[in-house]
């Protein structure tokens, strides 16, 4: 049995349970549960804080865990980077007044910084002797009541900042996604491997399609030019004389594209379908 860290609330949440169910794992959180064991597939998993997750997989307390890969930088904890997920996507930003002449990093370094990320913060400025005040949330209302000039905090859209009366300054400090991470001496265990493996699979398929199409063989060359695979298209001939079937999979950003061109040269009965996962 594996013991894998999950988040118990906030942004992440959701799309992770999503993710594991899509991956054939039975997870589910209802009110404080703490934990939840998937007995087809041997997994315990244990609903903690997102930022708590680090300490605990790097610890080896837990085999692996999902979280945002800033939490992780925050903490200072080492677990093993795995692999990087599509979703919980942020940015990590310092804001200043609207009205506030600032207008680089290195103005904003010399200012009162309220930051739930202190680290990060220092990292980033590389030890500069810094003016942090350290809070736990709502970290933008702090300039309104006069407890920091400036901060540094997680941006997803920026309409918080915006409502606060900031704007952003510079380039982000730090920029995070989900991630899936594990104990350094287990991310080689087999159930871990197990894991990582599924999820590869899901984000794979996620990205691709499969085209399905019927080809005279006077293009069939031309149209494999066009839907190569990932190693090379797998071909059927048909019934009819001088025709063959053709399957392959695609990026799902260009299988529209794909099939307005498979079309435009002759190929027939074109079908695009959805990939549940794939291993590659």
């Amino acid at each position: 049995m594996i013991k894998v860290a999950l988040p118990n609330k906030g942004v992440l949440f959701q799309p992770t349970l999503d993710l594991l169910a899509s991956c054939g794992y039975r997870v589910g959180k209802s009110g404080s549960q703490l934990s939840a064991f998937d007995p087809e597939n041997d997994v315990e998993f244990y609903f903690l804080r997102p930022g708590d997750i680090p300490v605990y997989v790097s610890n080896g307390i837990l085999d692996a865990g999902i979280t945002g890969k800033d939490l992780a930088a925050e903490r200072g904890h080492s677990p093993e980077l795995l692999l990087d997920l599509n979703y919980g996507d942020s940015r990590l930003c310092a804001a200043v007044p609207a009205n506030s002449p600032v207008r680089t990093l290195e103005e904003v370094a010399g200012l009162r910084i309220a930051t739930s990320f202190p680290n990060i913060v220092r990292q980033y400025f590389h030890g500069r002797a810094l003016k942090l005040i350290e809070l736990e949330g709502a970290v933008e209302i702090s300039v309104a009541l006069g407890i920091a000039e400036a901060v540094v905090d997680v941006v997803d859209t920026g309409t918080t900042l915006r409502q606060a009366g900031l704007r952003i300054v510079g380039e982000p400090l730090f920029v995070s996604n989900a991630a899936l991470y594990a104990h350094p001496e287990r991310a080689d265990h087999p159930p871990v491997r197990v894991l990582r493996s599924r999820i590869e699979g899901r984000l794979v398929a996620l990205d691709y399609m499969m085209v399905e199409y019927d080809c005279p063989g006077t293009i069939l060359q031309q149209a494999c030019e066009i839907t190569p695979g990932l190693e090379s298209p797998t071909i059927t001939q048909l019934q009819r004389e001088g025709w063959y079937s053709v399957k392959a999979m695609v990026r799902r950003k260009e299988a529209h594209r794909i099939m307005d061109e498979l079309s435009s040269i002759g190929c027939r009965g074109i079908l695009l379908t959805n990939i549940e996962s794939a291993r590659i």
